[in-house]
């Protein structure tokens, strides 16, 4: 089966289907408009589906076994505002797709049309996975909440993100850990108010709030080892109305990223015992709220192997990337990572001749669109060699 010549015949289709996504983005789980395009799709083509996570989508191809495949793509924008002129410039103000999510959808529309079209041949049923609110709380793990894994039971996952820095025509790989896990939190420093001129009447909530900010550093440096990415990052530090009061509060937020479940584990644990631990030596309380972002994205050999190999036909092996570095940015592709076997890879965008260099999260982000044919012809070969029982 030729894949790329299939998703070339249905270029100028989907290329359409961005630029409308592109034109008329939506936020979080807003994706009301997106959502019915979707659906309005799935319905001419005769694939079945169902809701999900409030503005997502759950369609389903049957073939003629009983193993399952799911693809995954995001839907929602960012509330930016985009600066580059184009025909298909976004017409909402403050609302970009600026991360490509309207190129994953197209993407996964294409893959559906094409895999539809041959689903008598099909050695099982693939999924496909749409979902709401990735740059916000996330939809996945509201999506696995709600069955989408079940009924039939998918066995495998695949995803992908688009990536400027690397030239359209070429993906990247990386195996193992893929993307940080984070951990956004807010302490907050309780001590006793008073005169700046008589601190021993006080306890100073900044001078406190200082220690705990210089002590978390040193999880990072010395209780963590050197070959481990982990991050804490202090975002805000607020307390204090006037350069000769000692505020009675302060307040300090910021995240943890870290690359392995144990040391998620024990970068939150220890938060906490530093910051009640400094707290109680200096005569103050405290409040800690640390959040359950998303976790490590986790990829699985077997099924990257699938994955390199189906690329490796479609695009050659000098175009595959193997990426040596996670990423510590966050993708909620990583909920479906621990439940199924999962392969998640960087589709190349960039093309420098186009002036399409700019990064993820900017104004002026745009795609080559021809990385979409590579999209779909990847994730088609993907899913059918893993349907066909597929090993190394």
């Amino acid at each position: 089966m030729n894949f790329l010549e299939k998703a070339n015949n249905i270029k100028e289709e989907v290329i359409r289907i961005r630029r409308d996504l592109h034109m008329n983005p939506e936020l979080d789980f807003n994706l009301f408009k997106t959502s019915e395009k979707v659906k309005e799709f799935l319905q001419k083509e005769n694939i079945e589906y169902y809701e999900t996570a409030k503005t997502g989508i759950c369609a389903i191809i049957r073939g003629k076994g009983d193993k399952t495949v799911a693809l995954r793509a995001d839907m929602d924008a960012l509330p930016m505002q985009e600066l580059k002129e184009t025909e298909y410039t976004s017409r909402s103000e403050n609302k970009m797709h600026a991360c490509g999510h309207d190129v994953h959808t197209a993407i996964l529309m294409g893959a559906a049309k094409v895999l539809n079209s041959m689903k008598e041949d099909l050695k099982g049923n693939v999924k496909l996975l749409f979902e709401p609110a990735e740059e916000t709380t996330g939809g996945a793990q509201i999506m696995i909440n709600e069955g989408v894994l079940n009924n039939p039971e998918v066995s495998a996952v695949f995803g992908l993100h688009v990536e400027p820095e690397i030239e359209v025509g070429k993906i990247g790989i990386k195996r193992d850990v893929v993307n940080a896990a984070s951990n956004p939190f807010t302490i907050k420093i309780i001590g006793k108010g008073g005169h700046g001129a008589y601190p021993h009447r006080s306890v100073d909530p900044i001078v406190i709030a200082a220690n705990v900010i210089t002590t978390l550093q040193n999880v990072i440096s010395r209780e963590i080892s050197a070959v481990y990415p982990a991050v804490i990052s202090l975002g805000t530090i607020k307390g204090g109305t006037a350069q000769n009061i000692i505020p009675e509060f302060v307040e300090i937020s910021g995240i943890m990223r870290t690359m392995t479940l144990e040391h998620r584990k024990y970068v939150k644990d220890r938060l906490v015992e530093i910051t009640e631990g400094i707290c109680a030596s200096m005569r103050a309380k405290c409040e800690i709220q640390i959040d359950e972002s998303y976790p490590c994205l986790y990829n699985d050999d077997k099924t990257v192997d699938i994955l390199q190999n189906a690329a490796e036909e479609i695009i050659g092996k000098k175009s595959i990337i193997g990426l040596k570095n996670p990423a510590m940015g966050v993708e909620s592709f990583a909920y479906f990572s621990l439940e199924k076997p999962s392969a998640f890879y960087f589709l190349g965008t960039r093309n420098e001749s186009k002036d399409i260099t700019y990064p993820l999260h900017n104004s002026k982000f745009d795609v080559d669109e021809d990385c979409m044919v590579t999209g779909i012809a990847i994730q088609c070969k993907s899913a059918v060699d893993f349907l066909n029982g597929y090993s190394i």
